[in-house]
């Protein structure tokens, strides 16, 4: 048989492509099990994890005479002596032709800003069903959040399917239901695999005890879901992260491809500066490059020396992203502390840190029920219209300075960004763009600061210097009415 050295297996191996996906669904579905028994029948648990696996499966698992594959992922005290998963475990595995990077997410409402985290890299999702209750309120939210995280490929895992029998019926009518609740979310590739994760049933292998379903096991699936269009090709965005000047011959820029192909001798332009360059060439430790492509990090070097600094993109100049100061997005809360709308915040977006702050909130989501809820539909009021831990809103946002991004359903990485509580340093959100916005169409006139001079005790001379004022205030993104007239 013929064997590898350790080059040529470290080569083959360093050539496999990394699927990053996610686990959701409700409490006790089978998230953290189901993840257990793949590296468990996949072989990739070492022989001192299974011991301690059988050992504390005795002492407090939650699954009978069986071994409790998830205590493989839960190992915080409190997520084993509830049976429940808090925060997110992550688990890197490989096989044959794929790596692998698990991240398993909590279950409960609660713990809506550690699913988010979790989804933000993945490439699939798993939603997990029980047989026995099939959808409910939380495979609706889940969907619903893997949706706005832009994932493309989702497994609806219907598990338990010993504890019904393996009755094609009931998968069927649960498959049913979730394609008709999940039409509107626009998701392109779902697929459906009905599975026992604690007996393995179409985990690893295919089951003799569902010879009706002619799909494939999980594990065939996750191996082959294909990828490599997910990425977006088409729009090349370099945010710049470093400026490398190691000596007085060379200075080139560091950073990763977020998006498209940059190849040597291609015209690129640095914004916000508009200049543009040719690319000299494309340096990586390994040496230079004809190309690259996301998600590389690479050091481009420019023929001409114009001025380009950390947070600043470059771009193709005939295909350029938006570039504003207003602009619209869904936003995932995630402090303890409710927003303070008065308040501004720092946002960090690609590798660029200025202010904003929020302009409106144009409404609420209810991710049980998919309704929106703002003060028009008389669903909201002002006093509950700031945000609270967990929740989502469309919300319009005024930066400091003038920020270059796409859209989130288009790219990415161009269309995301957090938000920094200026005084704890705490990540209060995090967002992804929607779309630009006009500024008269940024707030209500009822919404402005008002400065009603006659009841100021003004003198009309200075009527002229403060409308200046006032209309330079609103040129910077800080809008004021000014009023002039006596009533």
């Amino acid at each position: 048989m013929a064997t590898l050295n350790i080059k040529e297996f470290l080569d083959r191996d360093e050539q496999k492509d990394l699927l990053r996906f996610l686990t959701a669904g409700s409490v006790d579905d089978g998230k953290s099990t189901l993840i257990g028994r793949l590296l468990f029948d996949s072989k990739k648990i070492y022989e001192d994890q299974l011991d301690a696996l059988e050992r504390d499966s005795k002492r407090m698992g939650n699954a009978g005479d069986h071994i409790d594959y998830a205590l493989l992922l839960d190992g915080l005290k409190a997520e084993r002596e509830q049976g429940i998963t808090i925060d997110v475990a992550y688990r890197y595995f490989s096989t044959n032709n794929r790596k692998f990077i698990i991240a398993d997410t909590p279950g409960h409402e609660q713990y809506t800003r550690n699913m988010i985290t979790g989804g933000s890299t993945a490439n699939l999702a798993i939603i997990l069903v029980d047989a026995r209750t099939g959808v409910i309120t939380q495979t609706r939210r889940h969907t619903y959040l893997v949706s706005l995280l832009g994932i493309k490929h989702v497994v609806l895992a219907v598990n338990k399917m010993d504890l019904v029998d393996f009755d094609k019926q009931i998968f069927d009518q649960i498959v049913s239901d979730y394609k008709e609740f999940v039409a509107p979310l626009n998701i392109p590739d779902i697929t459906c695999i009905p599975l026992s994760a604690l007996d393995g049933d179409n985990v690893v292998d295919k089951s003799d005890r569902t010879p009706w379903y002619d799909g494939p096991s999980l594990l065939d699936f996750l191996e082959t879901v294909p990828i490599d269009q997910d990425r977006n090709f088409e729009d090349f965005r370099y945010p710049v992260q470093y400026v490398l000047r190691p000596n007085l011959d060379f200075r080139g820029f560091c950073g990763k491809v977020s998006s498209g192909i940059i190849r040597k001798g291609d015209t690129v332009m640095a914004l916000p500066s508009r200049k543009t360059s040719k690319v000299k060439s494309i340096v990586t430790y390994d040496g230079e490059l004809d190309y690259a492509f996301p998600p590389q990090c690479v050091t481009i070097t420019l023929e001409d020396e114009i001025d380009v600094s950390r947070g600043e993109m470059l771009v193709h100049p005939d295909n350029l992203p938006m570039g504003d100061r207003n602009f619209e997005a869904m936003l995932v809360w995630m402090d303890e502390e409710a927003m303070d709308m008065s308040k501004q915040f720092y946002i960090k977006h690609t590798t660029n840190l200025t202010r904003a702050r929020v302009d409106s909130i144009r409404y609420k989501v209810n991710v049980n029920t998919m309704e929106q809820l703002s003060v028009d539909n008389g669903q909201l009021t002002i006093e509950s219209l700031p945000m609270k831990l967990n929740e989502i809103a469309r919300v319009v946002f005024t930066t400091g300075k003038e920020l270059f991004f796409d859209p989130y359903q288009k790219n990415k990485q161009t269309g995301a960004f957090i938000l920094i509580d200026p005084i704890t340093n705490n990540t209060s959100a995090v967002g992804m763009i929607i779309d630009r916005v006009d500024a008269k169409d940024m707030v209500t006139e009822d919404a402005l600061a008002v400065l009603n001079l006659p009841e100021l005790g003004i003198s009309e001379e200075h009527y002229d210097a403060i409308r200046t004022i006032c209309e330079e205030l609103g040129r910077q993104g800080v809008p004021v009415k000014c009023i002039t007239e006596k009533k």
